[in-house]
């Protein structure tokens, strides 16, 4: 009987949260160990559906990092990399794309059907939704540098995307952007799911990652930074508090802020149920990042 209580009571707290975000757009950055680990996307996915059962309208963006690395490896391809970034030639591209359409979106998709829930890949024809441009860098001389088939973001199918939700239906959207000549573009993931829930003006960014969120020092996860503001997120990139992999995520979350996402999330996407405990309790486990105060 003390369990049923105690089952009762986590479902009380989570009452006011679900009462919140009720018909709320969360975009869902899905990444790392939440998609390599079969028993962690299963729990991630389960989330998921959780969500839109109960009336909050999920949005998955994905990447394919590891999945892909594995496949250029098998083609014999090495990456290669110009100012720091990933270049992504023809050869690359074709890889990019079919990882990340026929293996891991449609895997994502199958899951989610499984555990009861309706979910859709938009990237057919006529379900695509991102668009871009070519992305290119200054180089030394102040010249734009090249990056093949890399691309940002410049425009979202927001009616498709918002028209599955109020269906019930989750998006499931791949890092790729539609150019202008039709072909497709490379995306990192997260600048694609920022952009996402930028044009969507979403409640909630929420970035699975693999560590418990911003940690004032990365050696001790007991220095997690449970809430801090835009301007507080700055101030720890200046004094490089946040560093490599995690400093495109907080650029996201951040980006996502300006353009009117009310609040976004840093999880650890290897923690089972990261989501809702984020999400749906008091004291959730990540880095939640807020407006400017």
């Amino acid at each position: 009987m003390d369990d049923a209580i105690r089952k009762a009571e986590v479902l009380i707290e989570a009452l006011s949260y679900i009462r919140r975000f009720r018909d709320r757009l969360t975009v869902i950055k899905l990444g790392g160990s939440a998609m390599e680990d079969p028993e962690t996307l299963h729990a991630t996915l389960q989330d998921v559906v959780f969500m839109e059962t109960v009336g909050l309208r999920p949005v998955l963006v994905h990447g394919g990092g590891k999945p892909i690395d594995r496949a250029m490896a098998a083609a014999g391809l090495k990456p290669r990399k110009v100012l720091g970034r990933r270049y992504t030639d023809a050869q690359t591209l074709a890889i990019v794309v079919r990882v990340l359409i026929e293996e891991i979106n449609a895997g994502i998709v199958g899951k989610i059907r499984e555990l009861g829930g309706r979910a859709i890949g938009l990237h057919a024809d006529s379900l695509r939704c991102l668009y871009g441009e070519r992305l290119t860098l200054p180089g030394p001389d102040g010249e734009p540098v090249d990056l093949g088939y890399v691309g940002r973001v410049t425009r979202v199918d927001t009616a498709l995307i918002e028209d599955l939700c109020a269906a019930g239906v989750v998006p499931v959207i791949p890092c790729l952007a539609v150019g202008a000549d039709g072909g497709w573009l490379n995306v990192n993931a997260d600048t694609a799911a920022a952009a996402v829930a930028a044009h969507l003006r979403a409640e909630k960014l929420v970035i699975l990652t693999d560590t418990p969120g911003i940690l004032l020092d990365r050696r001790d996860e007991s220095t997690l930074i449970r809430s801090v503001d835009a301007d507080g997120c700055r101030d720890l990139l200046r004094r490089g508090i946040v560093e490599e992999g995690m400093i495109p995520k907080v650029e996201a979350c951040l980006e996502s802020l300006q353009a009117g996402v009310r609040q976004t999330h840093m999880i650890d996407g290897r923690l089972k149920h990261s989501l809702l405990l984020e999400i749906y309790t008091d004291r959730g486990v990540g880095t939640e990042i807020r407006g400017a105060s």
